[in-house]
């Protein structure tokens, strides 16, 4: 069941119990988001919640970020913060930067409660928080489905508050659930007229008449450009800082969506299209080059925002702003790849306020979806990311064995491996990983597997 376009549109669920969980959830988050603006909830330590911690991987943290970059600003009421990766260094900086965290509420987002990188961070934050005298569970809150390990430690705990996330809406597409609702409101964006410009969306793209329906027609640009078979990258090129993330954001709802193996029919077909960009005009700085002259293998997507600013407008040269150098830029990029037979497409919206965010989201949703059907594949399951998350399980189990076969006299790889009953290939990179982080563990030669040697300290 596929029902991320329900959040937008409660009265199209199928069943009135999932309507008035969407309706009950986003007048939930709304008042969440008010108590802590409004200072009656805060920290038992004293003061206010200021900055929002948010742990997440993928959609969990995509969609936020994207939000956060777009709508954060200093008159913003909280700031956010996202740790988004397994890598240590990496939460130590984000840390690091916040400084105190009794200001902070962290927002930890994951289905089950176990996924390796939101876990982690969430247990590094909590550590940080003992350490500094703070309680984790009286600002921690839990975005997670009902029954599961989060959700369960939330309750045991007496976490702040806990929100739904729905097994019919995928990560990727969970930005207008309370994925992205939540850390939304806490930074004071307009979370309805996002909901409302979605919605308009929605509407839009289910004419049933090609030339009247933006989805559609943009679907059958890739179509065309990728000869139905993604042989071109787009490259996604927003005139906006503000949108700088934009890209990212939509490498992984359309890859994650169109890249597949199989198509619904069982027939072997490796689907995809994949996605890079940046912002204009740095990259005409960058890669534009190649766009102009190298391999013609891309089309180009190019997002225009009419609005310069909303402030004092302040000439750059007589009769002449930085807004209009950069939509100058925009023409002639746009100008330059077509004199080669390089396609474009240009979306344009008269400004960047939530009610086009929420549009521009939903677009790429439902093109992704009438994609998929014009190739024949599931756009909403995802085999290999759980493949890779099985495949890191078991290198984790290995290194428990490898681990425990380490004696006080170094030994190769080859015997070691033997010892652990792997191959000496899966092996090596393992060993080198400890050798450098374990303190029990020494390692010699390690970056010649013919010669490396580990043992015990």
């Amino acid at each position: 069941m596929v029902g991320h376009f329900w959040l937008r549109a409660p009265g199209l669920a199928p069943r009135s119990d999932l309507e008035d969980a969407i309706v009950r959830t986003l007048a939930a988050v709304e008042s969440f988001a008010a108590s802590v603006h409004h200072g009656r909830l805060v920290p038992p330590e004293g003061g206010a919640f200021t900055k929002v911690l948010l742990c997440g991987i993928g959609g969990s943290a995509l969609g936020p970020m994207l939000l956060g970059d777009v709508f954060q600003s200093p008159d913003s009421p909280m700031r956010l913060a996202v740790l988004d990766n397994t890598d240590p260094e990496g939460i130590e900086r984000e840390l690091q930067r916040l400084g105190s965290l009794q200001d902070t509420l962290v927002v930890v987002t994951s289905k089950s409660g176990t996924t390796p990188e939101t876990k982690n961070g969430m247990v590094e934050v909590e550590r940080a928080c003992a350490l500094q005298g703070l309680s984790f569970a009286a600002r921690a809150v839990a975005v997670t489905t009902e029954g599961s390990a989060l959700h369960r430690r939330a309750l045991q705990e007496g976490w702040v508050a806990t929100f739904p996330m729905w097994d019919w809406v995928g990560g990727r597409t969970s930005v207008t659930s309370a994925v992205g609702l939540l850390p939304g409101a806490l930074l004071g964006i307009d979370v309805r007229a996002l909901l409302a410009g979605a919605a308009a969306m929605d509407d839009a793209t289910r004419r049933p008449v090609v030339a009247e329906n933006p989805a559609a027609m943009l679907a059958a640009f890739w179509f065309v450009q990728g000869k139905g078979r993604g042989e071109r990258a787009m490259v996604v090129l927003p005139y906006k800082d503000r949108l700088l993330l934009l890209s990212r954001y939509l490498q992984q709802l359309v890859m994650e969506s169109l890249g597949k193996e199989k198509d619904r029919q069982g027939r072997t077909v490796q689907q995809g299209l994949t996605v890079y960009g940046n912002k204009g005009s740095t990259d005409q700085h960058a890669y534009v080059q190649q766009l102009r002259e190298g391999r013609h293998d891309f089309f180009a997507l190019f997002v225009r925002v009419l609005q310069d600013r909303t402030g004092e407008v302040v000439e750059v040269e007589p009769g002449v702003t930085a807004g209009d150098f950069l939509d100058g830029f925009w023409q002639g990029t746009r100008a330059a790849l077509a004199e080669k037979g390089r396609a474009s497409a240009t979306l344009c919206v008269d400004r960047l306020d939530e009610r086009v965010l929420g549009a521009l989201i939903a677009l790429f949703e439902r093109t992704v979806a009438i994609y998929a059907e014009l190739v024949d594949v599931n756009a909403f399951h995802q085999p290999g990311v759980e493949a890779g998350k099985k495949a890191a399980a078991k290198v984790l189990e290995l290194q428990k064995k490898l681990h425990a076969a380490l004696g006080s006299e170094p030994v190769g790889v080859r015997e070691l491996a033997a010892k652990a009953g792997a191959d000496p290939a899966d092996c090596w990179p393992i060993l080198q990983h400890l050798a450098a982080n374990r303190r029990d563990v020494v390692g010699v030669a390690v970056h010649e597997p013919g010669r490396a040697r580990f043992g015990r300290r």
